[in-house]
């Protein structure tokens, strides 16, 4: 891969003002020549026209050269920006494979700066997170993440893991004196410590999580509880038809919200009753489906109806444990007082999907149901990074519960710092590669 030249378009793909062709490979000069006809000064915006083979003139444009290592690659770099019409974007480009590229494959010029050691791994996938973000809130997290402040953390564990796993294999040498050694050095505490670090390093990470996927929370309940005016409610908009006939929505109707920045998946659903019309049948069905991959439900009920607040038998069987639910009773601005119930747990909260009523209250109790935080420090987190900060905790445990046997000690440790080293990328398989880069756009 060395020796390649790689080049791709960086911008969208559509007219705009200004386009740019990124260049990235080993020695770029004889390009830039054949190119622009002349030598650029590095790091400097240079006016140029873009020539053809015939030295006809393709475009007008600025080229800036970013000479190895100093580069985001490590290698050299250009940057073309001339016109973004389609046609002179693809005459530019096509004249950089005449001079020797070849068209860069996703995620390769990231890729490449991984592995030229500008980048760590998790520093790579933040850059995809931060172009992929759909809120502020994602945003600023994602460039937390890119500026390191997640390697930086994970990288001070992994520190603290080689001088304690230094220590406890020093022991080895020594049989008949390790276990006062391992008491004197307070290797146990150093592992609780260790594990209160990562607890934290965890719950930022989920919190991370939550912003870069979203939350996706199913509107469930029996026919005309008002799920399809809640939808709507939320959107702002009129996007869910809403009629007085029970089984008016037949299909799953989905709109992606933003609370406190966090991304909220709203898929409202059929009514859930027995029905003989196929049509309904096939929506029931695809509301049990959509159930079962939630994060959240929200059990729509109707304040005047309480029969409707008792949650489907067959929602509860599609339903994880750990999936908390919501029990919303709707309308209650056709009642003078609403109350709860001494026999309802506390996560029930009353709204009107037609005046407004409840709703700020229930955008706060979905965020506190799904674990969300103030957001202060929060870095983007991919659920291979909670995977992998979980495995280490899990080993950790181990370690802690192995002082007895030093050896199955040590072998713990290793273990927990082998799972924080794939965070970063220091310990990563080829098809672990493959999969993350193969996500990024074509020019990036």
């Amino acid at each position: 891969m060395a020796s390649d030249v790689i080049a791709a378009v960086a911008t969208a793909t559509g007219r705009g003002g200004v386009a740019v062709i990124r260049v990235s490979g080993p020695d770029l000069r004889p390009l830039m020549l054949g190119l622009a006809g002349r030598d650029c000064s590095p790091r400097q915006a240079t006016l140029c026209k873009f020539l053809d083979s015939n030295g006809a003139t393709l475009d007008h444009g600025l080229l800036v050269y970013f000479p190895g290592p100093r580069s985001y690659t490590g290698e050299d770099v250009l940057e073309i920006q001339g016109h973004g019409g389609l046609v002179v974007v693809q005459m530019i480009l096509a004249r950089c494979l005449e001079l020797g590229a070849r068209i860069a494959e996703p995620g390769e010029f990231t890729k490449r700066a991984f592995l030229n050691d500008k980048l760590d791994l998790a520093q790579a996938e933040a850059v995809a997170d931060l172009i992929g973000a759909t809120t502020a809130e994602a945003a600023r997290g994602a460039l937390r993440s890119l500026e390191g402040v997640f390697s930086d953390q994970v990288n001070h564990l992994i520190d603290a893991l080689t001088e304690l796993r230094a220590l406890v294999e020093a022991t080895l040498d020594f049989p008949d004196e390790e276990i006062d050694f391992i008491q004197k050095s307070r290797v146990g505490e150093r592992i609780a410590g260790l594990k209160d670090k990562m607890a934290s390093i965890m719950e930022a990470s989920r919190q991370g999580s939550l912003l870069r996927e979203g939350i996706h929370v199913v509107m469930a309940g029996q026919p005309n509880v008002g799920k399809s005016s809640l939808l709507n409610r939320f959107a702002g908009v009129e996007r869910a038809i809403v009629t007085a006939l029970p089984g008016t929505t037949r299909d799953t109707i989905g709109e992606t919200i933003s609370i406190d920045g966090v991304p909220l998946h709203l898929v409202d659903t059929a009514g859930l009753r027995d029905s003989n019309d196929l049509v309904e049948q096939i929506g029931i069905s695809r509301s049990h489906a959509a159930i079962g991959k939630a994060d959240l439900v929200l059990w729509i009920a109707d304040v005047e109806r309480p029969d409707t607040r008792v949650i489907d038998v067959t929602l509860l069987d599609r339903l994880a444990p750990t999936v908390p639910r919501i029990l919303v009773v709707n309308k209650v601005d056709l009642v003078s007082d609403f109350a709860a119930g001494p026999d309802e747990a506390t996560s029930v909260v009353g709204v009107s999907a037609q005046s407004g009523e409840g709703i700020a209250a229930l955008k706060q109790a979905v965020l506190k149901a799904v674990g969300w935080g103030t957001g202060e420090g929060v870095y983007l987190a991919r659920a291979r990074h909670i995977e992998a900060l979980s495995c280490a905790a899990t080993y950790l445990d181990n370690a802690g519960e192995q002082l007895q046997q030093i050896e199955l000690c040590a072998e713990d440790l290793r273990l927990a710092q082998v799972a924080l080293a794939a965070i970063t990328g220091e310990v990563s398989a080829d098809d672990l590669l493959g999969k993350i880069f193969g996500q990024f756009c074509i020019g990036k």
